[in-house]
Order: structure tokens, then sequence, then C-alpha cells
């Protein structure tokens, strides 16, 4: 069986990561529904960590940051007046710092993400992380590819959950965050281990 490939490489894409000075962080939904409750995800506290460390190294290397948060509206899970869709403490956003809200699972649609950035100048490297893998960083990562971005996603720095199978298993959450993550790696992302990965 030959080794597999993505088509990345295939294209000759770049296999090393932009460093953090030339990048913007976007930390997507590192909201408090997913600390706890039925949307607790698969390994969040460690990822949320690594997620404040990348905060941390960011704001350190003067990079844009840009907090992404999901409102389902009130009494939802995802509910921004409440304590459950409020960003968790250990990456809230300082002054300055932009906060877009988002109704949708890519945070480039029915806001105004698309436009912050380009208020940025040239096109920069954009850092995904946050929450959860397959779906909303996954949906923004795919989005800003569209527009034309380069995006690093560290892998270290997302999380997920379980999903029932449509034959009525389920899948764990280790192989939902696995296969995501190598579907992004193939053409949409290059994808790191860790959020140490991409230089200052």
């Amino acid at each position: 069986m030959s080794t597999p490939f993505t088509i990345r490489q295939l294209a000759g894409r770049p296999a090393t990561p932009e460093p953090l000075s030339r990048s913007v962080l976007i930390i997507v939904d590192a909201q408090q529904t997913y600390l706890g409750g039925p949307l607790q995800l698969d390994g969040v506290a460690p990822a949320l960590d690594e997620c404040a460390r990348l905060l941390d190294r960011a704001r350190a290397a003067g990079a844009p940051v840009i907090h992404v948060q999901h409102d389902g509206g009130p009494g939802s899970l995802f509910d921004i007046r409440a304590d459950s869709g409020a960003i968790a403490s250990q990456v809230a956003p300082r002054a300055g710092e932009a906060v877009v809200v988002k109704q949708h699972g890519n945070a480039f649609i029915g806001t105004d993400l698309a436009a912050r950035l380009q208020a940025l100048g040239a096109p920069r490297q954009l850092v995904v992380a946050g929450f959860m893998t397959h779906n909303c960083v996954n949906s923004t990562a795919r989005g800003a590819v569209n527009l034309g971005y380069a995006v690093c996603v560290p892998a270290s720095a997302t999380a997920t959950r379980a999903l029932p199978a449509p034959d009525g298993g389920v899948v764990p959450a280790a192989e939902v965050q696995r296969a995501n993550l190598a579907g992004l790696a193939d053409v949409f992302a290059l994808v790191v281990a860790r959020g140490d990965d991409i230089p200052d």
C-alpha cells in the first residue's frame, strides 16, 4: 500500500506555518457551554489551555486577535446573554480585541469578519483555534480559504465530542477529531500538532 499524501502536498503548498507576528489569531466559540453539560467536549480543558497559551503569545507578538462567539438565542446552550454562551475566562477578550458574534457555523456568514480582516491590510495567515473541530472550526477554516486566506489549525487547540453514526453506532470523539483534522489538512489548512509549532 502506498504512503498517503495530501492534495496540499501535491500542489506544493507550504509545509511550515508563518510566524504568529504575521498572522491573525481567530479563537472560535471558546464558550462556557463546552466546558460542562450536554455539550462538554472531550479534552476541552487542555485544548482551552492551549488556546490561552496561543492567545498570550499572539498578544506578545503584536498579532491581531479576533474572538468569535456563537449566539443561539435566548435560552439556548449558546445564549451570549447567559453564562452558557459567555467566552471562557481563560481566553476572555481584552479591550481593543474584536468580538464577532455569529449565528452560523462559518464565522464569515452574516458577520463583519471578512471586513475586519480586510481592514488589517495585506492578507495574513489565519490561525484558527477553538471549538468544535468538526463544526465551526472546520466551517470557518474552509470559509477563510474560499476567500483566499492561508489557514493554520493547531490541533491541540481544538476539541470535539462523540457523535452518533449513521449505522446506529457511535463515532468516538477521538475519531471525529482525527478525521476532521485530516480532512482539513488534505486541502484547506496547514494542520500542526501544537501551538508551539507556530513560531513567534
